[in-house]
């Protein structure tokens, strides 16, 4: 039964009593009762009056928490004739506008700062209150390796390397994690309070650009210094040995014969040496790439058919997946890859040595080549070092050849990275 109802039916049973009481006591006195009658009726009207009063505000009321509910702000109320009414009306008029202006600069900061971590060149992996992952930035799907957002999932259910130990951080810790091969990533977890309730986020950012570069920054003055010096030097130097040579050209005794010899075995180490300094000199100077959408399938198909000839000569086997088509296009400058495939190439034939495969196979999602052999196992200690400035593992290397593959796929913002799987295969992985 309603409030309505209940007085009602309340003012109706008090009437009703009073007009019988009136009619049994005043019937022979025909003024007193029509009076009093006339009274009855004014009580009635005021009885209506005072519900009226009273049911408006919580009218009012009602239709105010159903717009409130259903998150209308737009709603406000005009002024009546009841002073209390009035006051009621006005301070909810102001409620609901200071309610729609924060509401508005709510929705206005939740977009600025949407944007701002959607633009963000650092990676952003927000968790929801179940440390599900609620939202991840480009930059962090780039990092990932991740064609979208995999939003709902566990963070573990990621496959990279460096997701375990970013779980593992605590709240406010930072610290360097290393990725796939050159990879280095600063890591930090942090949280924040979201209705009441903490929420964790990571930062990751990405260091292995900044460290090639100030590395590159290093020895690249230094190696152009030592051009400078090696090649002014070596001019004159087989300047003076030729003019020598020529004077000893009819040489005929048996030391002038020597001495010419000598003379000849220097200027051939001469040249060595700046053949040595030209190619440090081809690292420092390698032009930017000039990128165009190129098929990775004819990319691999063109380098191996250059190299089987060598590999057939040490009895070794091309093996191709993932090659029937050429679907599979990646913007990058086809020269310059070609250069740095052919150095990974070289170095597997030279690593397996006699009898052996090399698989060549294209992927995607995200988009790769693989390079594998079945030759010796790369240790963990040599693989760490086996793509910094100029490091060998040869008696008689330079290291400049994965040193110029590191630059190239650097400028082509890939990954690369070379390991030896459980099953004994050494795999050199390149994302795009």
């Amino acid at each position: 039964m309603t409030i309505s109802l209940k007085y009602f039916l309340f003012i109706l049973i008090i009437h009703s009593l009073i007009t019988y009481l009136v009619f049994l006591l005043l019937q022979d006195q025909k003024g007193l009762f029509i009076l009093s009658e006339i009274l009855i009726i004014v009580s009635l009207f005021l009885s209506y009056q005072i519900y009226v009063g009273f049911i408006k505000p919580i009218q009012f009321m009602a239709n105010g928490v159903n717009a409130l509910a259903d998150q209308d702000f737009s709603v406000q109320y005009l002024r009546t004739n009841s002073r209390e009414l009035n006051e009621l009306i006005e301070v909810y008029n102001k409620m609901i506008v200071n309610i729609r202006e924060e509401r508005i600069q709510l929705q206005e900061q939740h977009y600025f700062l949407q944007k701002l971590i959607q633009a963000y060149p650092a990676g952003v992996i927000l968790l929801d209150y179940d440390e599900k992952i609620a939202d991840i930035n480009p930059s962090a799907l780039k990092i990932l390796n991740l064609e979208q957002a995999p939003t709902g999932t566990a963070l573990e259910s990621i496959q990279h390397p460096i997701i375990e130990p970013l779980m593992n951080l605590s709240i406010g810790d930072a610290t360097i994690i290393k990725g796939r091969g050159l990879e280095q990533f600063k890591c930090e977890a942090a949280q924040f309070v979201h209705r009441g309730f903490t929420r964790r986020f990571y930062l990751i950012q990405e260091l292995s650009k900044e460290i090639i570069l100030a590395e590159k920054r290093a020895y690249g003055k230094v190696i152009r210094m030592m051009a400078h010096e090696v090649n002014n030097s070596i001019g004159a130097t087989n300047s003076i040995i030729h003019s020598s040579i020529d004077h000893l050209a009819d040489a005929a005794t048996e030391d002038d014969i020597m001495i010419k010899e000598a003379l000849e075995t220097a200027a051939s180490r001469n040249e060595n040496l700046a053949q040595f300094m030209k190619n440090f000199a081809e690292v420092v100077r390698l032009p930017e790439p000039k990128r165009k959408p190129t098929s990775l399938q004819k990319l691999v198909r063109d380098v191996s058919t250059f190299m089987e000839p060598a590999a057939y000569q040490q009895q070794i086997v091309f093996k191709y997946e993932m090659l029937e088509s050429e679907g599979i296009k990646v913007n990058l400058d086809a020269q310059q890859m070609e250069q740095a495939l052919v150095n990974i190439v070289k170095n597997a034939i030279e690593a397996i040595g006699e009898k052996g495969t090399i698989l060549f196979k294209v992927a995607t999602y995200p988009t790769r080549l693989i390079i594998a052999n079945d030759g010796p196992t790369i240790a963990d200690e040599v693989a760490e070092k086996i793509f910094t400035p100029f490091f060998s593992t040869k008696q008689d290397g330079q290291g400049i050849g994965l040193t110029l593959v590191r630059e190239i796929m650097n400028n082509h913002d890939a990954s690369i990275s070379l390991t030896t799987k459980p099953d004994g295969w050494t795999v050199c992985e390149i994302i795009f």
